[in-house]
């Protein structure tokens, strides 16, 4: 897990990249149908490092966030029966890739 400080000390285009990266696993882990406990820790690494990122984000890219929030918890919170139901891997896999590379495009990093 990441350290609070440590994180926060990052510029935001690094955060926002941080978040991207940990949002491109779950895909990865999703895709492959992981079970419940390889999952659970990702999405919360991602609803945490959002509740860190979004207060100081524009408040366009914030709201994003807090939408990607809500719904990576209602993800979590239902992933131990969605798992067993073979379009719901494929479904959160397809949404979380296009968190991902949305996160991304906000960070800046590809810019440069």
């Amino acid at each position: 897990m990441i350290a609070v400080k440590k994180f926060k000390r990052q510029p935001l285009p690094r955060q926002l990249g941080a978040l991207a990266a940990t949002l491109g696993r779950v895909a990865f882990c999703a895709r492959l149908a992981h079970p419940t406990e390889t999952l659970y820790p990702l999405f919360t690494e991602s609803i945490q490092v959002i509740e860190w990122i979004a207060p100081d984000a524009p408040p366009d890219i914030a709201a994003e966030l807090i939408d990607m929030q809500v719904l990576l918890g209602l993800w979590r919170k239902s992933w131990p029966v969605a798992q067993a139901h073979s379009p719901q891997p494929v479904l959160l896999a397809l949404q979380v890739k296009k968190w991902s590379d949305q996160v991304l495009d906000y960070s800046g990093l590809l810019d440069a």
